[in-house]
C-alpha cells in the first residue's frame, strides 16, 4: 500500500499541478468580483517564479474565502476555489494534516459548484455508484467547468487521504468524471482532462490493472491538444509510460524537448517552469533506471 500510495501521490501531485494552474484563468466572468479572480489568476499562471507564487497564495486563498462568503452561491467563483485549493495543497503543502484539511475544503467548494451547476448532481460524492454515474453521464457542457473542478479536487482529496482505502476506491470515479469532460468537449482547457486519464492508466503496471498502452494514447492527445504549450504533459508521458515500458529513447527525447522549450507561455508559464525543473532531476536519475 506504501508503495502504492507514494506512486499515486508523487504523480498526481506534477498531474494536479500541471492542469490545475493552467486551467484557473479560463473560469468565466460575470460579475466584478469573478473577474478580479480571473485577472489574479491570469497573472499566477504567468509567472515564472514559483518560490513568489507559493508565498502570495494564502493571502489569495483568503481573499477568495471572503469573496465566497459574501456570494455563496457563485458556481464560477467556488469552482475556481476548488481548483485552487487543490493546486495549493497539492504543490506547496507537506503537512499530512493540513494537507488533508485543505483537500477537503477544495472538494466541498467543487461540490458546491456542481450541485448549483445541475441539481442531480447534489452530493455527488456521497451516492452509490449506479446513481452517481447515472448523475454524471445526464450532465451537459453547461456543467463542464464544475464538473471538471469537481474530478481535480477530488483526485486531490483522495491522495491526500491514501492511507484510507475508502478514499482510494474512489479512484474510478475520477475516470468517469474525466471520461465526460472528454465526451462533451475532449478540446476543454486544451485537452486537460486526458492528462488525468494517462495518469490514472499509467501510474500502476500492468499487473495491478494499468494501461500502459491507452496511457500513450490519452498522453499524446494532451499535448497535441495544448499544441506542445503544456510541457508538463511530456514530463508526465516520460515519467510514467516511458519508464514503466522501459522506452530510454522515448523517456530521454521528451525530456529534451521539454529543456529544449520556451517555458513562456500564455497561461502555462508557471507550470513550464516546474516541469523544466522535474525533466532535469528526471533526465539526470536516468542511467539509474535505465
Amino acid at each position: 500500500m506504501k508503495s502504492f500510495a507514494g506512486t499515486a501521490s508523487g504523480s498526481c501531485l506534477l498531474i494536479r499541478m500541471a492542469v490545475v494552474f493552467a486551467a484557473v484563468f479560463l473560469v468565466s466572468a460575470c460579475s466584478v468580483s469573478s473577474k478580479m479572480m480571473v485577472q489574479l489568476s491570469d497573472t499566477i499562471v504567468n509567472n515564472d517564479d514559483p518560490a513568489m507564487v507559493e508565498a502570495g497564495a494564502p493571502a489569495y486563498l483568503l481573499m477568495i474565502d471572503s469573496l465566497i462568503s459574501q456570494d455563496p452561491e457563485a458556481e464560477d467563483m467556488l469552482t475556481t476555489a476548488a481548483l485552487l485549493y487543490t493546486a495549493y495543497a497539492d504543490v506547496f503543502v507537506t503537512d499530512e494534516a493540513r494537507s488533508k484539511k485543505l483537500a477537503a475544503k477544495a472538494l466541498n467548494y467543487a461540490e458546491r459548484a456542481i450541485c448549483l451547476s445541475d441539481r442531480q448532481a447534489c452530493s455527488l460524492t456521497e451516492k452509490p455508484y449506479d446513481d452517481f454515474k447515472s448523475a454524471v453521464d445526464s450532465l451537459d457542457k453547461n456543467s463542464l467547468p464544475a464538473l471538471f473542478s469537481l474530478g481535480a479536487a477530488w483526485s486531490g482529496w483522495i491522495m491526500a487521504n491514501t492511507d484510507d482505502f475508502n478514499a482510494l476506491a474512489d479512484i474510478s470515479r475520477i475516470e468517469d468524471i474525466m471520461k465526460k469532460v472528454v465526451q462533451l468537449d475532449e478540446s476543454y482547457r486544451d485537452g486537460a482532462a486526458y492528462l488525468y486519464l494517462g495518469t490514472l492508466a499509467t501510474f500502476l503496471p500492468p499487473a495491478l490493472g494499468g494501461r500502459p498502452e491507452q496511457g500513450r494514447v490519452f498522453f499524446e492527445k494532451a499535448i497535441a491538444l495544448s499544441k506542445g504549450k503544456n510541457l508538463m504533459a511530456k514530463v508526465m508521458y516520460a515519467r510514467l509510460y516511458a519508464k514503466m515500458t522501459f522506452d530510454r529513447t522515448l523517456h530521454d527525447r521528451l525530456l529534451t524537448e521539454v529543456l529544449a522549450a520556451d517555458p513562456v507561455a500564455e497561461g502555462y508559464t508557471l507550470m513550464n517552469t516546474h516541469a523544466r525543473q522535474q525533466a532535469k532531476v528526471l533526465l539526470d536519475a536516468a542511467d539509474d533506471y535505465f
